[in-house]
């Protein structure tokens, strides 16, 4: 099928693209951009809209297989097409943990069945996700894993990091490094800080974040892997990076909109909306992330979508379970960096499509010619409210509930074909 979208704002970081113009689609692929351009197929009018390259999400909980009450692969991937989204990446805590080939295959053959977008699924990096034996990195990278990760987990051994960063590298695969030392955050429930004190919950200090990716970032400096650090949230985290990345390690990350928009004051009314980890920060922080966002130490925005059931969290918050859906909100939350002059407009994009593509090593995230044709037209000045009810996530659980928002895909083209139009 083939698609000509006119009259649209293309922004292309990846190329330096930034000017109304054409597009045109033929056979799934992205076959030119440029003015006046004529084609035979459907005819989408951008007059007004942005065309990017297919958002990316690198950091997504799809819940499949073993948890489908909480989230499957044809909701997760429809929320994520209707978010803007053409490509996610799955992180392996389902039940089965996905460290082998059939959990991975699974999850390949189900979302080109029934899903609508891109899924690249991240495989464990320990059995189990244990931290007690390593994975078979290589007979996952071979059915089609190209990351590893025990998100949701630390890995707290640094010898066992050692040897999975060490064995990583002859196969291509990324490092996704979940940070933090449990013996730190203890029993505690959301950030150390006043307002833990004022509502009697049990913190988490910065420094078990900043000492667990310090020590990453070291082991990844010493074995050359290529390390991307998950949901970074602190100061000190964002410092680590940065100076990591002077020094030339391999090294990216990604930050989480919850992180660049909200503090621990969400937390108060025991709102287990806004229970996650790593835990919301404080404003300190959240200044930190963003600046970290605008410098470019920040390579991407991830939402570490992680659905779970209302009686998961319409619990005691000390009993909730941590996380928050994301696909969403994350387009118009970005947009709003750019409103407060945080980020230029085409960095903001740039951090949705080429960086989570360059730091996953996927062929996305561009508009170039050949490339598959993922495509988002975004309406920026579409205004609506976060209702969690209509949200396409088969779970709610989302900080945002009632929120105004500004800015949504109206477009989602995944391989040529439209899969999501508002």
């Amino acid at each position: 099928m083939n698609i000509l979208i006119k009259n649209g704002r293309v922004i292309d970081p990846a190329q330096g693209i930034d000017e109304v113009l054409d597009l045109l689609i033929q056979d799934g692929k992205i076959a030119k951009v440029g003015k006046g351009l004529q084609g035979e197929g459907e005819v989408i009018d951008a007059t007004g809209k942005l065309v990017t390259a297919g958002l990316i999400d690198i950091h997504v909980h799809l819940r499949d297989p073993g948890q489908e009450y909480k989230e499957d692969i044809v909701t997760g991937t429809r929320a994520a097409a209707a978010g803007g989204f053409t490509s996610v990446a799955c992180m392996p805590n389902t039940n089965p943990v996905n460290d082998n080939k059939a959990v991975t295959l699974y999850i390949l053959n189900k979302a080109k069945e029934e899903g609508l977008v891109n899924v690249f699924p991240v495989g464990a990096i320990t059995k189990g996700l244990k931290g007690e034996s390593l994975s078979e990195m290589g007979e996952l990278r071979d059915v089609g894993c190209l990351a590893v990760s025990d998100d949701g987990k630390p890995v707290a051994s640094g010898e066992l990091m050692r040897r999975a960063m060490e064995y990583s590298r002859p196969f291509g695969l990324t490092i996704i490094a979940h940070s933090e030392e449990l013996s730190l955050v203890g029993e505690g429930v959301m950030n150390d800080g006043f307002v833990a004190t004022e509502l009697g919950l049990k913190g988490i200090p910065w420094v078990a974040e900043d000492a667990a990716i310090a020590r990453d970032v070291m082991l990844a400096e010493y074995t050359g892997a290529r390390l991307h650090v998950a949901h970074v949230s602190t100061k000190g985290a964002v410092e680590i990076v940065r100076q990591a990345k002077k020094r030339g390690v391999q090294v990216t990350c990604e930050a989480t909109p919850h992180h660049f928009t909200l503090t621990d004051e969400a937390v108060r009314g025991y709102n287990t909306n806004a229970k996650m980890n790593p835990p919301l920060r404080s404003a300190d922080d959240l200044a930190a992330v963003r600046a970290g966002l605008a410098d470019g130490t920040i390579d991407s925005i991830a939402t570490d979508h992680a659905p779970h059931h209302i009686d998961e969290k319409n619990v005691e918050f000390n009993i909730a379970l941590n996380g928050v859906v994301g696909l969403e909100t994350a387009l118009p939350l970005t947009l709003r960096l750019v409103e407060e002059k945080v980020l230029p407009l085409a960095d903001a994009i740039a951090r949705l499509t080429v960086g989570p593509a360059r730091a996953l090593g996927i062929p996305r995230g561009t508009l170039e010619a050949g490339a598959p044709a993922d495509v988002t037209v975004i309406d920026p000045e579409l205004a609506w409210t976060v209702e969690p009810q209509k949200l396409q996530s088969k779970s709610k659980n989302t900080p945002f509930a009632g929120w105004p928002m500004k800015g949504a895909a109206v477009v989602t083209i995944v391989g040529g074909k439209v899969v999501w139009k508002k």
